[in-house]
């Protein structure tokens, strides 16, 4: 279930009116929904790093390592095919942005091939050593732009291609966008050019926090979550 950008924008526009910040137009409101929704995001892997590094993968930090998997699974997505191929080079899936890339994998025969990623410098001693360099069962791949990989053998036996290159990757959230009409010099909130946000639920409180310290209102957390009830309590009423 998605969070609505025009819930999470109401309860923004009461609290920046309770501390008499002023109005947070649409565009602005928009611009910082996106920014909030990334860093939370972001800060998914960030906390998975942190508590594997300090914690390991058992014990009582298990449960909270389980729950940030959960927010990050929806926008995990397997096997995808490169949406375009030039000679080794490969154009990573356009269907969603690629946020995290994760395996990539080269079918060469009958069975899928793991592509190891290498740096540039290790490619170089790589290519000079017999035995080392990369070959239709080892291949390897460096990451030449953000949205293209250079694949090795640079001519394999079995030409690269869409339907033989593919990866898992960790997609980037939809940009949220609160659409809106303009009636009477007043905008109105328009659900059939609006995009809700990708996050998890329990994120709700959370992106209206953030939003709010973007625009450089910063709350204390308990209060916003009461004055956040109260708004639900309002909504609801308003819709009864």
């Amino acid at each position: 279930m998605a969070i609505s950008i025009d819930t999470v924008y109401q309860k923004v526009l009461v609290l920046a009116n309770k501390e008499q910040r002023g109005y947070i137009t649409p565009q602005e409101y928009s611009l910082l929904a996106n920014q909030a929704q990334l860093i939370i995001f972001e800060q998914y892997f960030h906390d998975i790093d942190r508590y594997l590094e300090l914690h390991g993968s058992g014990g009582e930090y298990s449960d909270k390592i389980d729950i940030l998997h959960e927010k990050i699974a929806p926008f995990e997505k397997f096997k995808v095919a490169m949406s375009a191929v030039s000679g080794n080079d490969l154009t990573l899936p356009t269907a969603t942005a690629v946020h995290k890339l994760g395996t990539v994998f080269y079918a060469s025969g009958v069975f899928d091939v793991e592509v190891e990623r290498v740096e540039k410098n290790e490619l170089h001693y790589m290519e000079r050593t017999a035995l080392a360099a990369p070959t239709d069962a080892r291949p390897v791949y460096v990451r030449k732009t953000n949205s293209i990989i250079k694949l090795f053998p640079s001519s394999p036996t079995v030409s690269y291609s869409t339907s033989n290159v593919t990866c898992n990757y960790v997609a980037k959230p939809v940009d949220p966008v609160w659409g809106y009409k303009v009636v009477n010099n007043e905008a109105l909130y328009d659900s059939t050019t609006a995009t809700d946000f990708e996050l998890h639920p329990s994120e709700e409180t959370e992106l209206v926090y953030k939003i709010l310290e973007l625009a450089g209102i910063v709350l204390n957390k308990p209060g916003l979550v009461q004055v956040a009830a109260n708004e639900d309590n309002e909504l609801m009423i308003k819709k009864q």
